[in-house]
């Protein structure tokens, strides 16, 4: 499996992520891949150091008659997300990637590939390594919890890395130049609520929700996927008028940068209305797959009979807590008035946990728009405040606003277009939280750009890497490097 993925072109890069690949890295346990980072450089004979908040860097000379050009960063995070099909038993705090290739895919078995942004990755180590690759002074800045915080971006100190221009590997389609991002913010509602014993008359269900494409909830948030905890709550509201329903427990979702993609409940409803219950059930199920159809072929919802559940929900909060999910806005808010086809603000409801006399609903608003973004925000606090929930904003970090007039920008274009047969780039914005706009705020006057391999399915167990797009993405870097301008 990794010797198919070593023999692939260019091997200095693939050889590179299957190392990567092997060392158990996810967001907030980054300590393992922290230090082999560290070993990597340190056994380069490179100078190699560790900020207080776990970024590492690496610096190298410039190569041979690249002494006047101007200095460089080249970045991209250690951590991944970790997402897995219900039915893969993986643990990924103990294993590394298991990868094949299927055709033009390098892929993962039934877990994220870990390409969003270990390519990224991969290719500073091949350039740290190499001492054949053309480039001016290089600084390479491995940040670490990226997909839940940005916390090593932000925690970056000023003045710590001297480059004059910051190249980001973490852009996902090859004809496109990154110039800007979305900023973020973690939106959270919790309450408690009083449980009740469940009625003797009652029986017990369990729904679950499974067969979602997932993904990206910035960059595929305007695809029209469906949303697990938005489809399960359309199950559940105004089941007790027609069932005697009443909620359990429900466990929706999982990571705020990705689109749920199951979601599971234990119900109990009246006895009597057990045959229209499932009949009810099953003319929902198809109406969603049919609205579903053509984005999420493979969405299925399971209606079983289960032991009673012993507790309950609070029925006052039940209400106020499925018609909170109806009216909270999950989706696109608004697409930008400047850029077109660009998503200037959305938001994801990412998890809803109802256990135990505990509510718990995760979001991540996105916009590129500060004042649209603290809108939208509050749209959601609003919702949630009025069934009762306490509204937490956290994880704040900026946008990266576009500089058409960059000079890194003025030097890629063409370089794309004669690699690439006169094609021209798509110079764009992205609706996903890069880290170029944190680290902007401490290093004002760098010239940032982003680019990458094609990546699809980015924060789902569908991520898939093209290996014909790597060879060109990796022909479109070492031009770069070799033509950065004279200081």
């Amino acid at each position: 499996m990794s010797s198919e993925i070593r023999a692939l072109e260019p091997k200095e890069l693939w050889n590179k992520f299957a190392d990567l690949n092997a060392v158990p890295r996810p967001s907030k346990k980054e300590e393992r891949v922290i230090q082999f980072m560290k070993d990597f450089g340190q056994n380069l004979g490179l100078e190699t150091i560790e900020d207080e908040v776990g970024n590492v860097i690496i610096r190298k000379p410039a190569s041979k008659g690249m002494e006047d050009r101007k200095p460089i960063v080249m970045q991209s995070h250690l951590d991944m997300v970790h997402q897995k099909n219900n039915d893969t038993v993986f643990n990924f705090d103990e294993q590394g990637i298991e990868m094949y290739v299927e055709g033009d895919w390098v892929k993962a078995k039934g877990t994220t590939l870990g390409a969003d942004n270990g390519l990224g990755v991969a290719t500073i180590m091949a350039i740290l390594e190499s001492d054949t690759i053309s480039h001016p002074a290089l600084e390479a800045l491995f940040t670490i919890d990226e997909e839940t915080g940005m916390t090593g971006a932000k925690g970056l100190k000023g003045g710590l890395l001297k480059g004059e221009i910051l190249l980001n590997l973490d852009t996902e389609e090859d004809d496109e130049i990154g110039v800007g991002c979305a900023g973020g913010v973690d939106v959270t509602a919790t309450r408690e609520y009083k449980e009740e014993e469940t009625p003797e008359f009652k029986i017990g269900y369990t729904i679950t929700v499974k067969g979602l494409q997932g993904g990206h909830s910035g960059m595929q948030i305007h695809e029209g996927l469906g949303n697990a905890n938005k489809l399960m709550n359309r199950l559940l509201f105004d089941g007790f008028e027609d069932y005697g329903l009443r909620i359990s427990e429900i466990d929706g979702g999982s990571l705020r940068n990705a689109i749920p993609r199951e979601s599971n409940a234990t119900v109990a409803i009246d006895a009597v209305h057990e045959a229209a219950f499932e009949a009810e059930m099953k003319a929902k199920a198809d109406e969603l797959k049919f609205e579903f159809k053509t984005m999420e072929p493979d969405l299925e919802v399971v209606v079983s009979k289960t032991e009673t559940p012993e507790k309950i929900m609070d029925l006052g909060v039940q209400e106020g807590l499925t018609r909170a999910l109806y009216a909270a806005w999950n989706g696109v808010y608004r697409m930008s008035p400047d850029i077109e086809g660009l998503v200037e603000t959305s938001n994801n409801i990412a998890r809803v946990i109802v256990k135990e006399g505990h509510i718990k609903i995760g979001c991540l608003t996105r916009s590129s728009v500060e004042s649209t973004k603290q809108d939208l925000a509050n749209t959601l606090r609003a919702v949630f405040e009025l069934t009762g929930c306490e509204v937490e904003f956290s994880g704040d970090y900026p946008g990266w606003a576009p500089n058409m007039d960059s000079d890194i920008l003025k030097l890629m274009v063409p370089i794309y277009e004669r690699l690439n047969n006169g094609e021209k780039p798509h110079v764009a914005a992205c609706h996903a939280g890069l880290e170029c706009g944190i680290l902007g705020t401490n290093y004002p006057k760098m010239d940032m750009i982003s680019f990458g391999p094609n990546i699809k399915g980015a924060h789902s167990p569908d991520e898939r890497a093209q290996i014909s797009s790597a060879q060109k993405y990796w022909k479109f870097v070492l031009e770069i490097l070799e033509n950065i301008p004279k200081a």
